[in-house]
């Protein structure tokens, strides 16, 4: 039994649950914008990445395009089964996937032994999803901005995937909150293990919005507040991390 993440930068992750192999809000190629267009913000990937052989699912946490991000998804064959929140599905829906299903806070389901339970998520501006991941192999906690769902009941997990800094705009405030939900995660799941995302991955940012944008904390720094029960890792993108090996069965 074996759970196992590679991260990719920004918000994305293979996650592999035994054979079961999860894409999770992957950004391979191409560049990333937002309306009302690239002179308010422009991403750029330092090189581009292969789309990971033999996917079982694709899960999307936000239907925003640095966690659906067109030029990817179009990578990626059409039948490949979908979980994501309401916006992701249109996305993908509107890309002509053909096994989509859309998840909101609080609903659940199970595709190939593993469970999905999406709670809510960062407000951007609708509530968008996190995800409760539970297998035979391990159990795994992520929402990318920081945002934990009150009704999310205190259980131990083996992982938290979550940021662990703070991002935000001066008149706005954070909206990316991993220095202070980190302690909450940690007393909620008692995770053997914290991955710090989001963040990294060597992503380069220009327009207006990028100029603007605040950093608060480290991810070092937030990690010397974990209790020694949790360890963390500020992930190096391609490098895949051996979360948990259980070899009874």
């Amino acid at each position: 039994m074996t759970l196992a993440a590679t991260y990719y930068g920004a918000n994305g992750w293979l996650l592999e649950f035994d054979d079961l192999r999860v894409l999770v809000d992957p950004w391979l190629r191409g560049s990333l914008s937002f309306p009302p267009g690239e002179w308010l913000l422009k991403g750029e990937l330092p090189c581009e990445r292969k789309v990971p052989e033999k996917l079982n699912l694709l899960l999307l946490t936000q239907g925003l395009a640095d966690h659906a991000h067109p030029d990817t998804l179009a990578l990626l064959p059409k039948d490949l089964p979908v979980i994501g929140s309401a916006a992701a599905a249109r996305v993908v829906e509107r890309l002509g996937f053909t096994s989509v299903k859309a998840l909101s806070p609080g609903e659940s389901t199970n595709h190939q032994g593993l469970r999905v339970r999406a709670s809510a998520g960062a407000p951007v501006p609708m509530v968008e999803n996190g995800y409760l991941l539970e297998h035979p192999a391990g159990s795994l906690y992520l929402e990318p901005h920081g945002f934990l769902d009150p009704t999310l009941e205190p259980q131990p997990l083996d992982a938290v995937i979550t940021p662990m800094v703070d991002l935000g705009l001066p008149a706005l405030g954070a909206f990316v909150k991993g220095c202070s939900v980190v302690p909450q995660l940690v007393e909620r799941f008692q995770p053997t293990t914290v991955l710090a995302s989001t963040s990294g991955g060597d992503v380069r940012f220009g327009g207006a919005l990028s100029r603007a944008l605040q950093m608060k904390g480290s991810v070092a720094s937030t990690g010397a507040q974990l209790p020694a029960s949790s360890s963390w890792t500020d992930p190096r993108p391609g490098e895949r991390l051996l979360l948990k090996t259980d070899f009874s069965d």
